[in-house]
């Protein structure tokens, strides 16, 4: 992140703007829409700020920019055609501690203006950092078209009832969950169908209704797919923005992980081969205990909760204790996986079926039906395989597997640092050992792999 996204208050704060252009008036006029004082520094205006100065709605000094015109202003805007006029704006502005913008010349500002959409007192910005001002007024545009004017009146709404709220409600999850039902439900309908005083009406109904009590805890099982966010489902985008608290597993990718409310409490419960930073019984009961406490609780799990990811026996212990919950399917590893590495998982030239097996077992070990894994036109995906690989690759030729047997580990699959390996049965294992290979890892045997060449279609750029 380049720049940090504030908003200022300028009520009242003197500006500087040197330029008399059409830029400058765009930028007076934002600074006027934030009630700041503003003084323009120029020998000529355009017609727009020599009405506002007419008007007498800004200051204006016909003259040319001196350093000692920066004395007691708090922001400073420099908008002119002359490159020594801007950088002397910026570097005196900078000396003196004040934040400084320069009209499409980012590295001369100590902040950017960005592009803004307007639902006062809701105010939501867009920046490109300065590399594209167009690309950012375009997302603004798609943005506007989303944003009901009405959002503007139903912060509003929400800004005069905080207080009685808070009053009402001293628990901060009930206050969380009230606030919940009116802004995302009949209450703001009423409000952005233009029915103010219904929607209060209402509001201040449901608030004597809302006696403080314990609020209904519930888990939220959801798989978070392989790593790319893109691949999350609509309802688990929904449930990770209202969860209270999320606990979640070492195989979640960090873009995953910046979709959850920023608020949240963040648990890690990851587990890697002989390091449990939790055991199993401890994650459930860790699950009981927060729904207990009247919390939302997002249970995140990379890939499918039901796939190698020990939901099923996390929700037998919910069903137990009588905890409401939900299940969320995500793409599992090997779909996911396979899709982005160009292998297709059935294919009617190469593979009729496909089978789904964990490299190793609770105990540590490699134990697989080898005879079942060994049969021809068969796809067989191996999760957690890293480190058994070895075992699993001699073993499958033991049992009748040609060594020529094509194979591919997938790194980090579906995310910027996905790494595809490919080979045989008999080289696969050495080819890994000579490339460091960070987990997670997927590891897929089959003709199929053939294949990978020609459908090769994702090539990330980190």
């Amino acid at each position: 992140m380049e720049y940090l996204p504030i908003f200022l208050r300028l009520q009242n704060a003197p500006c500087l703007v040197v330029g008399g252009g059409a830029v400058a008036a765009r930028k007076v006029g934002l600074l006027r829409k934030a009630g700041a004082r503003v003084t323009v520094v120029a020998l000529e205006l355009d017609r727009q700020l020599a009405e506002w100065a007419d008007d007498s709605q800004i200051a204006y000094r016909k003259k040319a920019f001196e350093p000692k015109d920066m004395d007691g202003q708090q922001l400073a805007i420099a908008a002119t055609d002359r490159q020594e006029v801007n950088a002397l704006v910026s570097q005196t502005a900078r000396g003196l501690g004040i934040p400084v913008n320069v009209a499409d010349q980012p590295d001369l500002c100590s902040f950017i203006f960005p592009a803004v959409i307007d639902r006062s007192p809701v105010i939501a910005a867009v920046s490109s950092g300065g590399a594209s001002p167009i690309l950012a007024r375009t997302l603004r545009d798609r943005i506007e078209q989303l944003l009901p004017a009405g959002y503007g009146r139903l912060a509003d709404l929400a800004r005069r009832y905080r207080r009685p709220v808070k009053q009402a409600l001293p628990d901060a999850l009930s206050r969380n969950r009230f606030w919940q039902t009116v802004l995302q439900g009949p209450i703001a309908e009423l409000v952005l169908a233009g029915r103010e005083a219904d929607a209060a009406e209402h509001l201040e109904r449901l608030l004597t209704e809302a006696a403080p009590k314990a609020p209904q805890g519930e888990v939220y099982l959801v798989g978070a797919g392989p790593g790319d966010p893109d691949l999350l489902t609509l309802r688990a985008l929904r449930l990770m923005q209202q969860a209270d608290v999320v606990v979640y597993d070492r195989l979640v990718s960090p873009a995953v992980m910046e979709k959850v409310r920023t608020d949240a409490e963040r648990i890690y419960a990851g587990k890697q081969r002989s390091d449990h930073t939790l055991p199993q019984e401890a994650i459930n009961g860790l699950l009981v205990r927060l729904a207990r406490e009247g919390k939302r609780v997002l249970r995140l799990k990379g890939g499918d909760p039901f796939i190698f990811g020990r939901g099923g026996e996390e929700i037998e212990t919910l069903m137990e204790q009588g905890i409401p919950f939900q299940v969320v399917p995500g793409i599992t590893a090997a779909s996911g996986c396979a899709a982005y590495a160009g292998i297709p998982l059935t294919h009617r030239d190469y593979s009729q079926s496909c089978v789904f097996v964990t490299g190793h077992r609770q105990d540590g070990s490699v134990s697989l039906d080898w005879p079942r894994l060994a049969v021809p036109n068969q796809t067989v995906v191996i999760y957690m395989g890293l480190v058994g690989l070895d075992i699993i690759c001699r073993n499958l030729i033991a049992h009748g597997c040609p060594g020529d047997r094509p194979a591919a580990l997938v790194e980090q699959g579906t995310t910027p640092r996905q790494r595809v390996l490919t080979g045989t049965l008999e080289n696969l294992p050495r080819l890994v050992a000579e490339t460091p290979v960070q987990a997670p890892t997927l590891v897929i045997i089959g003709d199929v792999v053939k294949l990978r060449e020609k459908l090769d279609w994702f090539h990330p750029s980190a």
